[in-house]
């Protein structure tokens, strides 16, 4: 049975840090780029993430640079998001998605439910 599922979501403080992750079942991520998603006003979702699974090439969305870092534990079938001086405006359901293919564009394969992260004080 093919699984994508999200954890290490919850409530922090800003400045704080979480780290998510991805857990694949019923197929490798090892071939797919993954990429993380979430919502956005006036769009259906705003990419925050992608790793690709050919050269390990990383993208990251202007409001996340320099703060998020995306990872990819092959033993684990699992790819990870560090979270770092998280801003309110972080508050969101985080998704993540296989593309069909190994680089950062095209359909998606497979989707995770979402895991929420709340930014508060």
């Amino acid at each position: 049975q093919v699984q994508f599922v999200e954890s290490g979501g919850g409530l922090v403080q800003p400045g704080g840090s979480l780290r998510l992750s991805c857990a694949a079942s019923g197929f490798n991520l090892d071939y797919y780029a993954i990429a993380l998603f979430r919502p956005a006003p006036g769009k259906e979702r705003e990419r925050i993430s992608c790793l690709t699974s050919t050269d390990g090439s990383t993208y990251y969305t202007d409001s996340v640079k320099g703060r998020f870092t995306i990872s990819r534990a092959n033993a684990k079938n699992t790819v990870y998001l560090q979270m770092n001086s998280l801003k309110h405006e972080d508050t969101s359901v985080y998704s993540c998605a296989a593309y069909i293919a190994s680089q950062c564009r095209g359909p998606m394969d497979y989707w995770g439910k979402g895991t929420l992260v709340s930014v508060s004080s």
